[in-house]
């Protein structure tokens, strides 16, 4: 049984959660073991550490239907689970102060905006061969990015979740995500423009 979106709403699979459902826990967890490992190994030190930290998120969830109130949705829950048993399994706190602003990279303005927008990188790629060598590339990339880039990064580009919804998994203010991303994004764009000239 597949508990997408396109086939059963969040307040369908929290009714079944509550009503004790075995086989909707168990379809929930297929769906989203992969994701939450992936956010996992991106928070903590190992990917043992990262299993544990999922397991405590699946029991948390058992444990939490009851008071689940639908004011996010299932998966940003899941995500937000997730988040608070990584920062417990690593005894900090991420940090959501304010980023200084003349950090931010001289692709961006003052702002946040892009000074001079980015070629998609699909444009760029001229066959499948260039497209996979990107695509490693990025991954070779990732791990190297500073903690909360990459955090943010991964929920945004890999997991698809919204800039709001990215803010209250990981506690960041709007324009804290925002800037995460940015910087994320440019310094992988600075690897893969060196990658295609590279190529030329």
């Amino acid at each position: 049984m597949a508990l997408t979106s396109a086939t059963v709403s969040d307040g369908e699979i929290v009714a079944r959660l509550q009503a004790g459902d075995e086989a909707a826990f168990a379809a929930l967890v297929r769906q989203y073991q992969p994701s939450l490992l992936r956010l996992a190994r991106q928070m903590v030190a190992s990917s043992a550490v990262a299993e544990e930290v999922v397991q405590d998120t699946w029991l948390a969830v058992v444990r939490g239907v009851e008071r689940f109130e639908g004011r996010s949705s299932l998966k940003t829950w899941l995500f937000r689970i997730l988040a608070n048993r990584a920062r417990t399994s690593i005894g900090r706190e991420l940090r959501s102060g304010p980023l200084p602003l003349d950090e931010v990279t001289e692709r961006f303005d003052r702002s946040g905006a892009w000074v001079t927008p980015p070629v998609p990188w699909s444009d760029e790629a001229e066959d499948r061969i260039v497209a996979a060598r990107l695509a490693a590339k990025v991954n070779e990339v990732l791990p190297t990015l500073p903690e909360a880039q990459r955090q943010v990064m991964v929920l945004r580009d890999v997991e698809g979740l919204s800039a709001a919804d990215v803010a209250t998994v990981l506690g960041l203010t709007d324009g804290n995500q925002r800037v995460l991303l940015h910087r994320a994004r440019a310094r992988i764009r600075q690897h893969l423009d060196a990658e295609m000239a590279g190529q030329s």
